[in-house]
């Protein structure tokens, strides 16, 4: 969990001489309309909690606007500190590569504008919070006993150790919270255990009546569509089981929350 938890109040201007800031939203990209959609309502939610600062969306891939774009834009409001938000679960090649070199190839091209880069979402206790909401959610709609449900958290996977452990870790937060029979990790590409060897093993035990399975995924798009094809290949398979998808996280106020602490906890930390 986190060390320290900040209060609602989203004052940026932290750093001295009070250096008027803006927020550059990184997320991921996806060919799917529907995910850019959600993206572009949660940069709205963060906007409005960050209000006067200017929030500017970008996209590492697929899609417009590039982070140089976003950059650009924001320089154009005539800002002095730029804090990049990479709206990611976990902290892989994007967060510790891709995007810094991104970042670091823009301010050459203005090196009056400072910045600083925010922690992933990670385990924040807003998403935390977030994912018991989802498989409450989900438990309403069947009627079998939490004692004879399973819950699987299904993360995209990293060939990162690190990301990997952190959401092992987030699983087991959330297994402590709950009162499920099990509550277990897979991932659908780049680490193990693999979804479907986990779903065959929680169809062969005889203590389980139904498995929710949580898709730890910020938006609609590919992934969920593949996770969700793959869980329906074992219903067919396995009709024993009564099968449920909790739906992602999407754009809600907590994930606009936890990110709006994060930027707030790298801006103090600069100011330091």
């Amino acid at each position: 969990m986190d060390s320290f938890y900040l209060t609602p109040d989203w004052n940026l201007n932290l750093t001295p001489h009070q250096t008027k800031s803006g927020v550059l939203l990184v997320g991921h990209g996806t060919r799917d309309a529907v995910g850019t959609t959600q993206f572009l309502q949660l940069r709205d939610e963060l906007a409005t909690l960050l209000e006067p600062t200017p929030v500017q969306a970008s996209l590492l891939e697929f899609q417009e606007p590039t982070i140089e774009q976003g950059w650009n834009a924001l320089a154009s409001h005539d800002i002095s500190h730029v804090h990049v938000a990479p709206l990611l679960l976990f902290a892989a090649g994007h967060a510790k590569q891709d995007i810094p070199e991104a970042i670091q190839a823009c301010q050459k091209s203005t090196p009056d504008i400072s910045y600083d880069q925010c922690r992933p979402l990670s385990r924040h206790r807003q998403i935390l919070k977030l994912i018991i909401q989802r498989l409450e959610e989900s438990f309403e709609q069947i009627t079998i006993q939490p004692q004879r449900t399973a819950v699987l958290m299904v993360g995209r996977g990293s060939y990162d150790p690190c990301a990997s452990t952190d959401m092992q870790v987030l699983t087991e937060l959330v297994k402590h919270r709950t009162n499920f029979a099990s509550v277990s990790t897979a991932f659908y590409a780049m680490a193990n255990p693999r979804l479907p060897e986990v779903l065959q093993q929680l169809s062969s035990n005889d203590q389980i009546d139904a498995v929710i399975v949580q898709p730890h995924l910020l938006f609609e798009g590919r992934l969920y569509q593949a996770i969700t094809k793959i869980v329906a290949e074992a219903a067919k398979k396995h009709s024993r089981i009564r099968w449920m998808i909790s739906d992602y996280l999407g754009p809600d106020p907590l994930v606009a929350q936890a990110l709006a602490t994060r930027i707030q906890q790298a801006s103090i930390a600069r100011s330091e």
